[in-house]
């Protein structure tokens, strides 16, 4: 037991020396609460015209069918509020996008950490995954103590919030475990009731395909539904209006990753501005972002469906 707290404590130290900011352990297991409860979600149709969600569901649920031998999966988090905020009245933008494209951003740093890992330990087989692969990230964050999953659907830390990148390394080595958070949400329903598409259909059950974000970001259609039309309030990529309501996140802090400073544009371009960027300088400005996934011509979409920004 003495080397496995050793090897834990190691651990832990190594992903705060990488830069994340909390760092919890569970024991490899088929997820089967998990199962029954992702299977209804796909069921319903709301993961919408995410298909890559049907598929592998045996790996999503168990880990182990994803690194051979797995005993262990590491779960980190990584915060991502900024210091500064856009301006209130131009298209606003996910927080989580202000900066550098975070998959790039935190690869390294699993690179880094099982690189790391194997020169203290030898042979350690193992899988760094950030929205790469079938991890149900959040149901490990909640095993291993990060937080609970709120109503909203996010991962919340009792002491820092919830905008955080979630991270995932499975690896074939023990260590000791930690317990399972709780759920501190209460009778609170700020994000269910703020929410303006009804995509927080129920505590802790989004609907993905009534998601802003999902119709910003995940939509590929040249149009969007007309029926959407007006309900996007300001959000021209993404929506923080759960997490901007969560009473948690009183708690957030300023993120201290460098490469998560905010690109200028993104905080002081104003609608016009937005509206009139060529696509030239959309893809000079924005070459490094997480915009960039939805295109030049995917921004001028969202941007028609804003409602005029109040005076």
């Amino acid at each position: 037991m003495q080397q496995l707290e050793k090897n834990t404590v190691f651990v832990k130290q190594l992903a705060r020396e990488l830069g994340f900011n909390h760092c919890g352990i569970a024991k490899a297991e088929q997820l089967s609460d998990d199962a029954f409860r992702l299977e209804a979600w796909l069921q319903k149709g709301m993961h919408g015209e995410m298909r890559y969600m049907e598929n592998y569901f045996d790996k999503r649920i168990d880990p182990r069918l994803l690194v051979d031998g797995a005993h262990s999966v590491i779960t980190l988090l990584l915060n991502y509020f900024p210091a500064q905020q856009q301006r209130p009245d131009a298209p606003q933008v996910a927080k989580y996008a202000y900066g550098a494209d975070y998959h790039e951003v935190i690869r390294e740093k699993l690179n880094t950490l099982l690189f790391r890992m194997r020169e203290e330990w030898g042979d350690v087989q193992g899988r760094g995954f950030v929205d790469s692969a079938p991890v149900l990230e959040r149901a490990w964050a909640q095993k291993s103590g990060l937080g609970w999953i709120g109503k909203n659907g996010n991962i919340i830390h009792k002491q820092a919030g919830s905008f955080f990148f979630i991270a995932t390394l499975i690896v074939d080595i023990p260590f000791v475990y930690d317990s399972a958070a709780g759920d501190y949400c209460g009778s609170c329903t700020r994000c269910l009731d703020a929410c303006p598409t009804g995509a927080l259909v129920s505590p802790t059950v989004v609907d993905g395909s009534r998601c802003i974000s999902y119709y910003t970001i995940e939509l590929k259609d040249a149009l969007i539904p007309d029926k959407m039309q007006g309900q996007f309030a300001d959000w021209m990529f993404g929506c923080d209006i759960c997490q901007d309501v969560c009473p948690w996140n009183r708690f957030a802090k300023a993120n201290e990753e460098a490469s998560f400073a905010p690109i200028p544009e993104i905080l002081n371009f104003s609608t016009s501005q937005w509206e009139e960027l060529t696509e030239e300088e959309f893809k000079r400005i924005f070459r490094k972002s997480p915009l960039k996934r939805s295109k030049y011509a995917g921004i001028r979409r969202n941007l028609q469906f804003l409602r005029p920004p109040s005076l």
